[in-house]
């Protein structure tokens, strides 16, 4: 077993997503070797799906089985695996794909994915979605073979405690965990093109509302680095993380008050209410204003609660008239949340199917034969108040600048 001094450690940040952080979390979760990490990684999902049994109430801890499919859910005994089969061989081979990514994602947090991006050769207008991405990185088989046969990938699958799949499956799975990292500059610059904000012509300053552990834990200052190879000798772009549950790190540092280096992306972060940074940020100037506004996953539909903690944020975004990208998990998201966005008469501009969907399937904790979800799958985009059609729009953006409704 590798100890854990070696390398960064992989940790359990919330129940159904898997994150990595310090050597000093690993001693709180009292993991030694990176066999322990990963063990309690698969702990989360070791209960039985049929009757929800988990290991500690049944007579024999150890008596819990995998399906030998899928390698992710678990069942106390043939009774229950037979009984679940009509509901589970539904998304067995879809939790297989999951099951796999969740232990590849740990490859992020080395430093081994995503691989080395290249500029994009055509304009973010002509790029349809993620084969048209590959098809720009040149040869994929150089930039994989490295992260395939490199010291990372050997001491995760020596500890994972399960069987190594073949290289054309680890591949994929790279292919499909470098997706989800670069999905959410894509999405950014998605934005930016159907709001007619231009980087060639002015620096562009974008915030990122309700950011959390999903976007900042062990954040680098390069992981939006994308963006330049978006838009190749931009003006300078400056992304703003801001939430109540932003994780210190490199990119905790004071945003910008003024444009940084052409040509570079400066990611910083604050920490609190995003109403409460502007009032103390922008406002006072400490802060550029936003050029964009991105949240994603913002989650205001799912509950009373959350959606009153963002009420005085989704007023100051339409008040202000502030171009806004909010993502979603899947479709039913977006239309829950468009439903509250045009109750509020904020005047939506664009909404569907994210052509930069991360393709890394992202399993329920509290019921792992649901369909998966893929992060950033639809989107919503709006600026400032709706008026009565009878009215004229002063300064309405322009059907050519929204660049069609995307």
């Amino acid at each position: 077993m590798v100890p854990l001094e070696e390398l960064p450690c992989l940790c359990l940040f919330r129940p159904n997503r898997t994150a990595m952080e310090s050597q000093r979390l690993s001693a709180d979760f009292g993991i030694r070797s990176y066999f322990e990490m990963f063990q309690k990684m698969e702990d989360t999902f070791k209960f039985c799906v049929e009757c929800k049994k988990l290991p500690e109430s049944l007579p024999d801890p150890k008596s819990l089985r995998r399906c030998k499919r899928c390698q992710n859910v678990y069942y106390c005994g043939s009774e229950c695996q037979r009984s679940n089969w009509p509901v589970h061989k539904k998304v067995c081979k879809k939790l297989k794909l999951a099951a796999l990514d969740r232990l590849m994602e740990w490859l992020v947090f080395t430093g081994d994915i995503p691989f080395p991006t290249s500029a994009w050769t055509q304009h973010i207008q002509d790029v349809q979605g993620w084969p048209d991405w590959f098809l720009m990185q040149g040869s994929l088989e150089e930039k994989l073979r490295p992260i395939l046969a490199g010291r990372h990938m050997n001491i995760l699958w020596a500890n994972a405690g399960k069987p190594k799949p073949d290289d054309t499956e680890l591949a994929e799975s790279v292919k499909r965990v470098t997706t989800d990292f670069v999905s959410r500059p894509a999405s950014i610059g998605l934005a930016l093109h159907a709001f007619g904000l231009d980087p060639y012509a002015k620096p562009i300053t974008v915030h990122v509302v309700g950011a959390s552990h999903v976007e900042t834990l062990n954040a680098r200052v390069t992981d939006y680095d994308e963006l330049s190879h978006l838009f190749p000798a931009h003006q300078g772009m400056e992304v703003v993380m801001v939430g109540v549950d932003v994780v210190d790190g490199p990119i905790m540092r004071p945003p910008l008050a003024a444009f940084g280096p052409r040509g570079r992306v400066y990611l910083s972060s604050y920490k609190g209410l995003y109403h409460d940074f502007w009032e103390s940020q922008v406002e006072t100037q400490q802060a550029a204003r936003p050029d964009l506004v991105v949240g994603f996953h913002p989650g205001f539909h799912s509950c009373h609660d959350l959606m009153e903690s963002w009420l005085p944020t989704l007023l100051l975004l339409r008040d202000y008239n502030i171009p806004t990208l909010f993502t979603m998990y899947s479709e039913q998201e977006m239309k829950n949340s468009l439903k509250i966005l045009l109750e509020l008469e904020a005047r939506v501009t664009g909404c569907g199917a994210n052509p930069f969907a991360s393709l890394k399937p992202e399993q329920a904790y509290s019921n792992p034969n649901k369909p998966p979800v893929y992060s950033n799958a639809h989107h919503i985009m709006f600026y400032g108040i709706s008026v009565p059609l009878d009215e004229p729009e002063v300064g309405e953006i322009g059907e050519e600048e929204l660049g069609g409704k995307i």
